[in-house]
C-alpha cells in the first residue's frame, strides 16, 4: 500500500491511485478506528416517529453535558431534515477544511462542536435527494474525516424511524454506548418508540432508556401542570420493555421560542422546570454510561 499520512482520507490522498480496492478499504477502516479511539462515549438519540421533539432533546442534552465541563460533539445525521444548526443559531455557517487535513466541525463554544448536512447545502430550501449508499458514505465521513479532537461524548441525532441512517450509524460506529429513545405520552408515539427499543436490541446496541417529552404543560399563569397528551406512558413502556426510564420533560412554550431563535433552552432558562428535567435526564444517562457494571446488569 502506498505511504499515507494518518490524517489523510483515501479520497484526498495523492497516492490513492496506486492502492488496490482492498488496501483502500483497509486504510479507511484504520482511520475510522483511530478516530473512534478519541471518543469516549457514543450515544444515539432516536425516535420511532417524527414530531416528538427528538432534536430538541439531543441539542439540550448536548449543551447540558458541555456546560458540565465535558467535551461534546453533536453529529446531526437527520440528512433530509437537518435542524440542529437552526436550534443552535449557527445555520448560516459552513464546514471548512483544515490545512492539516480533514474537516473542522463548527464550534458553538470551545467544548461543544457540531457537524450537519445543513452546513453543506446551498441554502435552507435545498432538498437532499439521496439513496442509502450516499447517506452511509456521509455518515462515515462525519466520523472519520471530521477533526473532533478528544470527545467525552459524541451525541448522534438520528432521523425518525429505523431506516438507512440508524443502520449506517450502527455499522460505522460498531461500539455504541447506547441509544436514547424519545417519545411523547400518546399511544401512537409509544407504539413506535417500542419498535426503536427492539431495533436497538437487534443491533446489539444497549438501550440507555426512554425520555418522555411533552409530558404535561406548565401553565404560564398559575404554574400548574396540564396533561395535554396524557402522562406516564413513557414510564409504563420502559417498565414493560425492561429498560430504564430517564425522565419526563414538560411542555414549555419558551422551548419553542428559544429553538426558533437559535438559543439553547437550558442556557436561556436554566432555572425552569423543563431545564431541571433535562439535567435529570443527563444525570441518569451519565450514571448508565459511566458505570459499566450497572449498565451490564440493567441489560441482562
Amino acid at each position: 500500500m502506498a505511504e499515507c499520512k494518518e490524517s489523510t482520507s483515501c479520497s484526498t490522498c495523492g497516492s490513492a491511485s496506486s492502492c488496490s480496492v482492498d488496501e483502500k478499504q483497509r486504510h479507511e477502516q484504520e482511520l475510522l478506528a483511530k478516530k473512534l479511539e478519541s471518543i469516549d462515549h457514543r450515544l444515539a438519540v432516536m425516535s420511532g416517529k417524527g414530531g416528538v421533539g427528538k432534536t430538541t432533546v439531543a441539542v439540550n442534552l448536548g449543551v447540558t453535558l458541555a456546560r458540565e465541563g465535558l467535551n461534546v460533539g453533536l453529529m446531526d445525521v437527520d440528512i433530509h431534515g437537518p435542524n440542529v444548526p437552526k436550534m443552535l443559531g449557527i445555520e448560516t455557517r459552513r464546514l471548512e477544511g483544515s490545512e492539516q487535513g480533514g474537516i473542522n466541525p463548527i464550534e458553538v463554544f470551545p467544548n461543544f462542536k457540531v457537524v450537519s448536512m445543513a452546513f453543506l447545502l446551498q441554502d435552507r430550501d435545498t432538498p437532499v435527494v439521496w439513496r442509502g449508499p450516499l447517506k452511509h458514505s456521509l455518515i462515515q465521513q462525519f466520523v472519520k474525516d471530521v477533526n473532533w479532537g478528544h470527545l467525552d461524548y459524541l451525541i448522534i441525532d438520528l432521523p425518525p424511524g429505523t431506516g438507512d441512517e440508524p443502520l449506517s450509524v450502527a455499522q460505522v460506529i460498531n461500539k455504541m454506548d447506547g441509544s436514547i429513545i424519545v417519545t411523547t405520552p400518546q399511544d401512537v408515539a409509544l407504539l413506535d418508540s417500542r419498535k426503536s427499543v427492539t431495533f436497538s436490541r437487534q443491533l446489539q446496541v444497549p438501550v440507555i432508556g426512554i425520555v418522555e417529552n411533552m409530558s404535561g404543560l406548565i401553565c404560564p399563569h398559575c404554574g400548574k401542570e396540564i396533561d395535554l397528551f396524557k402522562v406516564g406512558g413513557g414510564r409504563k413502556a420502559s417498565q414493560e420493555l425492561g429498560v430504564p426510564f430517564l425522565g419526563s420533560i414538560p411542555i414549555d412554550p419558551e422551548i419553542v421560542q428559544d429553538s426558533d431563535r437559535g438559543a439553547p433552552f437550558v442556557m436561556s432558562h436554566p432555572d425552569s422546570k423543563a431545564a431541571q428535567a433535562f439535567k435529570e435526564v443527563v444525570k441518569n444517562v451519565r450514571a448508565f454510561v459511566e458505570q459499566p457494571e450497572k449498565n451490564a446488569a440493567s441489560q441482562a
